[in-house]
C-alpha cells in the first residue's frame, strides 16, 4: 500500500534533517522560519499574504416578472397600483485581491460583481468599505474595483511565465461565504484552454481546493506572491474535486492596467482565420511539425494581410511564445492592445519566416452598453442591419433589472439619436454619449418614435 503523501513528506523531512541534508526546490522551498528544526509551516507567509485578500459581497436589484396587465398604466390607475415596477434584491459572495494599496485597487472576477448595484468589501481584520467599479473585461472574467486606500496591504505579484507544473501553491478566498479560508496544493497543469469557461483562456490548473465563493481570490506561491486569480472549478456537483482554474497573474495585471487607464480593454484585430494543426493536416502539408495553428484565411487590408501572412501558413510563435493550437493564437491576439506590434513566426513551404503586424481597432459591430455609457449597463447593443428601415443602434438584449429597462427601453428598440445628435453606428452613439451624465435617446419601435431619458 502506498504511504500517504503527508506521512511520506514528514518522513522525508525528518530523515533529511537528521542527515543534515537541506530540502531543495527549484521554485520555492517550504518556509522553516528561524529554527531549522522547526516543523514546516505556511503560517509566516500567510500572515503577510492574507490581509491582501478580501471578501466581496454584492447586491443587485432585479425586476420581478409580473402579469402583462400590471404593465398597463390604465390598469394600474384603476386599481390604484404603484407605477414603480416590483423588484427584489439578490446578493452574491466572492473574493478579491488588493494589488495596489496606494490607490485602493482590487482585482476580482467579472462574474463576482457583474450587474451589481452595490459592492461591499470586507477586509481581513473585519473592516468594511464600499467599493466602486473601475472596469470589467467579461472576455477574460477580470474586473477592477476601487475602495478607500487607508490602511491597506497589497499582495506582491510574481511572474506567472516562470511557473512550473509541480510548484506548490496556496489558494486564499471566501468559499461558501464561510470567511477567509486557505487551501494548498500544486500546479497540476499550465496553459489550459478550450474549456468553454471564458472567451480568453490560458488557465493555471491546480488541485488546491477551490469552491464557490473562492472566485476572485488569490493563488499564491510559497513566497506569498500572487501567481493567479482563482476563477473556476470543474465539478459536476458544484463542489471541489481537485480541478480548479486560475487566471495567470501576468494576464490579470495586464488587463488591470488597461481597465485602470481606459476603463476597458481595447482589443484589436489581426485579421486571420485559423484552425488547429492536426496530424492529417501536417501530413498533407508535408511537414513534421505537430503543434501550431494553420491560417485558413486572411482578411483583405487587415494587419495580417499587410504583414504578408498568407493562407496555408503555419503559425509557430507569437511574440516568441510557442503556439500549440488555434486557441493560443486567439489568446495572444486577445491580450494585445490596439497599436501593439506583434512578431509572428510562420512556417511556409518548409521555410521559417518572421512577420510583424500592428494590431488595429476592429470595426465595432456589437458592444456591451456599459462600455458606451454607464446608464446603458445591462444592454447589448448592435449596429442596425441592412434589413432595418433606418440606420441606428439596435438593443439586442437588455437585463430586466437594468436602469435602461426601468426607463422603458426594450429588446429590438432602435436608437437613432442621442443627446440631440443623429446616431447611425455604435461609434457615433459612443461619441454622442461621451462626457454626459444623462442620456436623451431618440427611439424607434414598431413604426413609432419617442424619447427616453436616462438619468
Amino acid at each position: 500500500m502506498p504511504v500517504p503523501f503527508r506521512r511520506s513528506f514528514a518522513c522525508l523531512l525528518a530523515a533529511s534533517l537528521l542527515a543534515g541534508m537541506p530540502l531543495q526546490s527549484s521554485q520555492a522551498g517550504w518556509p522553516l522560519g528561524g529554527d531549522a528544526l522547526a516543523m514546516p509551516s505556511l503560517a509566516p507567509m500567510l500572515k503577510k499574504a492574507m490581509p491582501a485578500v478580501v471578501n466581496i459581497s454584492t447586491k443587485t436589484k432585479i425586476q420581478v416578472a409580473e402579469n402583462p396587465l400590471m404593465q398597463d398604466p390604465f390598469f394600474r390607475y384603476f386599481f390604484d397600483l404603484p407605477n414603480a415596477p416590483r423588484q427584489r434584491e439578490s446578493s452574491s459572495l466572492g473574493s478579491g485581491v488588493i494589488v495596489d494599496a496606494r490607490n485602493g485597487y482590487v482585482l476580482t472576477n467579472n462574474h463576482v460583481i457583474d450587474k451589481a448595484d452595490e459592492i461591499l468589501v470586507t477586509l481581513h481584520d473585519g473592516r468594511q468599505r464600499k467599493a466602486k467599479l473601475i472596469g470589467t473585461d467579461p472576455v477574460s472574467d477580470i474586473a477592477v474595483i476601487k475602495m478607500d486606500p487607508d490602511g491597506l496591504t497589497e499582495l506582491p505579484v510574481a511572474d506567472s511565465a516562470q511557473l512550473q507544473v509541480g510548484d506548490f501553491v496556496v489558494a486564499i478566498g471566501n468559499p461558501f461565504g464561510l470567511g477567509q479560508t486557505v487551501t494548498s496544493g500544486i500546479i497540476s497543469a499550465l496553459g489550459r484552454s478550450g474549456l468553454g469557461i471564458e472567451g480568453l483562456e490560458d488557465f493555471i490548473q491546480t488541485d488546491a481546493s477551490i469552491n464557490p465563493g473562492n472566485s476572485g481570490g488569490a493563488l499564491v506561491n510559497l513566497r506569498g506572491e500572487l501567481i493567479g486569480i482563482n476563477t473556476a472549478i470543474l465539478a459536476p456537483s458544484g463542489g471541489n474535486v481537485g480541478i480548479g482554474f486560475a487566471i495567470p497573474s501576468n494576464m490579470a495585471v495586464s488587463i488591470k492596467k488597461a481597465l485602470v487607464e481606459h476603463g476597458e480593454v481595447q482589443r484589436g484585430l489581426l485579421g486571420v482565420n485559423i484552425q488547429d494543426l492536426t496530424p492529417d493536416l501536417a501530413q498533407a502539408f508535408g511537414i513534421g511539425q505537430t503543434q501550431g495553428a494553420v491560417v485558413t484565411g486572411v482578411q483583405s487590408g487587415s494587419p495580417a494581410d499587410k504583414a504578408g501572412i498568407e493562407a496555408g501558413d503555419i503559425v509557430l510563435a507569437i511574440n516568441q511564445k510557442r503556439i500549440k493550437s488555434g486557441m493560443d493564437v486567439r489568446n495572444a491576439v486577445g491580450m494585445a492592445q490596439v497599436g501593439d506590434e506583434v512578431e509572428i513566426e510562420v512556417l511556409r513551404k518548409g521555410e521559417t519566416l518572421r512577420k510583424t503586424a500592428e494590431i488595429t481597432k476592429p470595426k465595432l459591430t456589437q458592444e456591451d452598453g456599459r462600455r458606451i455609457h454607464p446608464k446603458l449597463a445591462g444592454t447589448l447593443l448592435v449596429n442596425s442591419s441592412p434589413t432595418d428601415t433606418e440606420s441606428g443602434v439596435r438593443i439586442e438584449k437588455i437585463h430586466t433589472g437594468s436602469l435602461a429597462f426601468q426607463a422603458g427601453l426594450r429588446p429590438g428598440d432602435l436608437i437613432v439619436g442621442a443627446n440631440r445628435q443623429e446616431v447611425a453606428r455604435l461609434s457615433e452613439l459612443k461619441e454622442a454619449a461621451a462626457g454626459r451624465s444623462e442620456l436623451l435617446l431618440n427611439i424607434q419601435r414598431d413604426g413609432a418614435a419617442f424619447f427616453v431619458v436616462l438619468r
